[in-house]
């Protein structure tokens, strides 16, 4: 099989290339390499995939319409799997009309391509954002999402939108995943985990924002991929799948283990609420389990400890 993996050189989208590539698939990897973080972070990230004859790297942007239709027009490709995005709830804050480019009309773009060359397996990287504050948990793909609290998840909730216009108008099979704050080797550097031992490490303060009752639905990186995987295969019509551990971690509680598997106390700075925070993000992942066999298998306990033991080897190299 040969796919087309966008933001294929991310945090998320470099662990789904290596698995795809053990398994022998044929990879086109997009990304753009941007400034949101440092892109060596990234190059780094894709070393062992580069190495491997079926992987193709293509430094470009999914805003590049012409650049699209040319890969498209020189390969054929059983699925795209769209995960390029602007991320980051806060910075969406600052630049809305940069993360509404990027993300809905990005996605559309893709959209169009998988129209244009029939694609018939479309996999678009959603987030649990799209759930603003909701009340009721855990949450459920048939929840409303009527009320997101961020640019960023507004955005989601609009590729969301447009994926289910083309899956109805094109017949394209669409499954739409809601990630639930991925973590593990590679996490982006502004995510709360990677930014934590950081700093806990350095004997740095940590930011908290308002009162530190926040929870999270914290997932590891290979059930993620194995979540993805899996989608590809039984991707059928137009879908929304959460995929988390449907386990409620409180924010001390995250903290507590990454000071124990660093041996080392962190120091804390409250800070006031940030505007587009939720208070918590909890999965019903029935619906994935039932229909994808999706069965998560790290718990926090040990994805902390893993993290951790790569970030100790990471940062001694």
């Amino acid at each position: 099989m040969r796919y087309f993996i966008t933001g294929g050189a991310g945090f998320i989208g470099s662990h789904l290339i290596e698995q795809l590539l053990s398994g022998n698939h044929e990879i086109v990897c997009l990304d753009n390499f941007n400034d949101y973080y440092n892109p060596a972070i990234k190059w780094k990230n894709i070393e062992i995939a580069r190495q491997h004859p079926n992987y193709k790297l293509v430094e470009g942007d999914i805003l590049d319409e012409a650049l699209l239709d040319q890969i498209f027009q020189q390969q054929q490709f059983d699925a795209i799997v769209h995960l390029a995005a602007r991320a980051g709830v806060r910075p969406s804050v600052l630049q809305p009309k940069l993360y509404e480019e990027v993300n809905v009309r990005g996605t559309l773009n893709l959209l169009e391509i998988a129209k244009k060359y029939q694609i018939s397996k479309f996999i678009f990287a959603s987030s649990s954002s799209v759930y603003g504050n909701n009340r009721k948990v855990p949450f459920s793909e048939r929840d409303a999402v009527d009320n997101p609290i961020s640019p960023y998840a507004a955005t989601k909730k609009a590729g969301e939108l447009i994926c289910f216009t083309y899956s109805s108008l094109y017949d394209i099979s669409v499954s739409c995943l809601r990630f639930f704050t991925v973590y593990g080797p590679r996490q982006r550097p502004d995510m709360a985990i990677h930014k934590f031992t950081k700093l806990i490490a350095k004997g740095q303060e940590i930011p908290i924002y308002g009162d530190g009752s926040a929870k999270r639905d914290f997932t590891f990186i290979t059930d993620i991929v194995d979540g993805i995987t899996r989608t590809i295969k039984k991707c059928e019509g137009y879908n929304i799948y959460n995929l988390g551990e449907s386990r409620v971690v409180p924010l001390m509680q995250l903290i507590r283990l990454i000071e124990e598997n660093l041996e080392k106390k962190a120091k804390i700075k409250w800070l006031p609420p940030q505007p587009g925070d939720v208070a918590i993000t909890y999965a019903d992942i029935s619906k994935a389990t039932r229909e994808l066999n999706y069965q998560p298998k790290v718990a926090i306990e040990d994805g902390i400890h893993a993290f951790v033991a790569w970030f100790k080897k990471h940062n001694s190299e």
